[in-house]
């Protein structure tokens, strides 16, 4: 029996805020559909070289009052990066906050717009120590 990865699928409340926010963490936009009749649309965006491994956008035009305040419930989305201090230092210039800083040139976890736990893991090797990362304190939950 074979089984192919298709994508996550994240609600979202702000489709904007949030493509924003993966479009800092370098992904794109590789489809949308606009149903009119059911009054969503899905937003599907990926790394450049990952079409096939997209994160899937949900956003329902009229709101969606049955969305959890805290959308832990989907585990978190994981990106390996090439630099995890400057993906880290480009997010919080952005007004991301770090909310698992990378002390240990590894592992950084932050939040979306819709509080979505995201994993960032640096490529290859740890990267050694450097401050103000390897100092700062971790930040609400991750």
């Amino acid at each position: 029996m074979k089984i192919r990865y298709l994508h996550t699928m994240l609600r979202v409340k702000d489709l904007d805020k949030t493509m924003d926010f993966f479009r800092l963490l370098g992904l794109e936009e590789t489809r949308r559909i606009d149903n009119e009749k059911g009054r969503f649309s899905l937003v599907f965006m990926a790394p450049p070289e990952q079409p096939e491994c997209p994160v899937e956008l949900t956003w329902n035009w009229d709101g969606d009052e049955g969305l959890p305040s805290d959308s832990r419930h989907f585990g978190h989305l994981a990106y390996r990066v090439g630099n995890i201090y400057d993906m880290c230092q480009k997010l919080h210039d952005a007004g991301v906050t770090i909310n698992r800083p990378p002390r240990d040139g590894h592992m950084a976890f932050v939040r979306s717009p819709d509080n979505v736990s995201i994993e960032l893991l640096q490529e290859g090797d740890s990267l050694p120590a450097q401050e103000p990362w390897s100092s700062m304190e971790n930040t609400g939950t991750w």
